[in-house]
């Protein structure tokens, strides 16, 4: 089986092929820190944490970088109302993020470039530019990249220069050339804080937003990447404009994939805070834990929209349920295994047939909503053979649907079907015990299994039952 993506740039599905290999390159625009994280942020990155995990359980090994842009006029104009400094902020929401991230399990990049840590190398890309003449300075001090330079700007958007030259504007106090070219370096304005200004060959000043990411990517992960993602809202100007540039400073290919997530919607608009119906994560987990939520995100196929609302939370909240009372009745079977360590070898035992499915939806441009679909039909074969199959068959299916629930897609395991294949230990050393008539040690182990959150009820024939609490 090959892992088919749809690809922003060709608008088809194309097989994926990396550059090097079984190794890949993965970049994705991260937040501007200036306010606490959101469910559409949520919904990006939970999808590059399944596209990571996926690509990791096919045998690549990823290379996967974030950024944050930890300066710009959102957060130099908040820090000011807030009377702090805009690091002092930047690093208030960078952290907010961790926070909420982490809740969310998605797993940490392999590193999170910032743009005020990256400025010598901004400077040094912008030279590049204006060297090849793809880019040039203006008298306020100001770079603007030449679009009309770059041959195949509209590419990644699929926009025509002709419909975008019709529509463009000058702003006053702008010298560009054209007004389709855009900011590289933008000159320090009155009153901004020392802290944002840097020298340059044109002046003091600070980066425009598009050449960061290009500056960060090419660093960290060289002149051509694998996969470049981000949400839709980012196709056009953002990732068209990082196109333009990177390739116009390399003469290389800038990304060989593009990957973007759909918009997250509340009432079909557009969540945004301009419209005043965004939810931040915070507000969202005082009602629904943070598993519901991510269960929520992957209900849907990552390209389509999703629409934000209570019913949809509280559906994902009960077909989570049903994943857990099926994983707590597996665990709660009794096994006594037939030697020493046999339990613990089963526990490694999943069911191929559905993981071969399960991958097949995955392959075919990650798809949890069929995923999700997949994991459910085994879900029910499973709770229909409680009562007829052997317990270590039914312990190899505890196993399928844990390592499918939890670690491929990334979903928590309740906390007491966590603690089960600890729990199945437990029991039956503690049936051991009880055989050898060691009361201390069977006591000991009855208050473990409490602790961990089942009861157990003993059987006529020595063996013993788990059930949850």
């Amino acid at each position: 089986m090959t892992i088919q993506i749809y690809n922003t740039l060709s608008a088809k599905k194309e097989e994926f092929v990396p550059l090097d290999g079984k190794n890949v390159t993965m970049y994705v625009c991260g937040v501007t820190p200036y306010d606490e994280v959101h469910l559409g942020h949520a919904r990006a990155y939970v999808t590059f944490d399944i596209v990571r995990r996926h690509l990791g359980h096919s045998g690549f090994k990823v290379k996967y970088i974030q950024n944050f842009t930890d300066v710009d006029d959102k957060i130099i104009n908040r820090a000011a109302q807030k009377n702090i400094s805009p690091a002092a902020l930047a690093e208030t929401f960078i952290n907010d993020y961790f926070t909420q991230m982490d809740k969310l399990n998605i797993s940490r990049a392999d590193d999170y470039p910032r743009v005020t840590r990256t400025i010598p190398r901004i400077i040094s890309f912008i030279e590049t530019l204006i060297k090849k003449g793809a880019a040039y300075p203006v008298k306020s001090g100001d770079v603007y990249f030449a679009v009309q330079k770059f041959p195949g700007y509209g590419k990644l958007s699929k926009r025509i220069l002709g419909e975008l030259e019709a529509g463009a504007r000058v702003e006053i106090g702008e010298e560009k050339n054209d007004p389709l070219d855009f900011a590289l370096w933008k000159a320090s304005k009155e009153n901004e804080p020392a802290e944002v200004i840097w020298q340059s060959p044109w002046g003091k000043g600070r980066p425009g937003w598009h050449i960061e990411c290009s500056a960060m990517s090419t660093t960290a992960l060289g002149d051509t990447i694998d996969i470049h993602g981000g949400g839709q809202d980012l196709i056009f100007p953002h990732h068209e404009n990082e196109i333009a540039q990177s390739e116009a400073a390399t003469g290389k290919p800038f990304a060989k994939y593009w990957i973007h997530n759909g918009f997250v919607t509340v009432n079909r608009e557009k969540m945004s805070k301009s419209l005043g119906n965004f939810f931040t994560l915070r507000e969202i987990f005082e009602k629904y834990s943070p598993r519901v939520v991510r269960y929520f995100l992957l209900s849907q196929h990552y390209k389509s929209p999703l629409d934000f609302s209570d019913a949809g939370l509280k559906s994902a909240k009960s077909a989570l349920e049903g994943l857990d009372e099926v994983l707590l009745k597996l665990a709660a079977v009794p096994y006594t295994p037939p030697m020493p360590g046999h339990l613990r070898s089963l526990e490694t035992e999943i069911d191929e047939k559905y993981l071969l499915e399960f991958n097949r939806a995955m392959d075919d441009d990650f798809n949890t909503e069929k995923a999700l679909s997949v994991l459910h039909n085994f879900k029910r074969e499973a709770a229909a053979a409680i009562a007829k199959e052997s317990p270590g068959l039914l312990l190899k299916r505890y196993n399928t649907l844990s390592t499918l629930l939890s670690d491929n897609l990334g979903i928590t395991i309740n906390k007491q079907a966590e603690a089960s294949n600890e729990a199945l230990e437990a029991k039956t050393r503690r049936e051991a015990a009880r055989r050898a008539k060691d009361w201390k040690t069977s006591d000991e182990l009855r208050k473990k299994l409490s602790s961990l959150g089942f009861k157990v009820e003993d059987n006529p024939d020595g063996t013993s039952t788990l059930l949850p609490l």
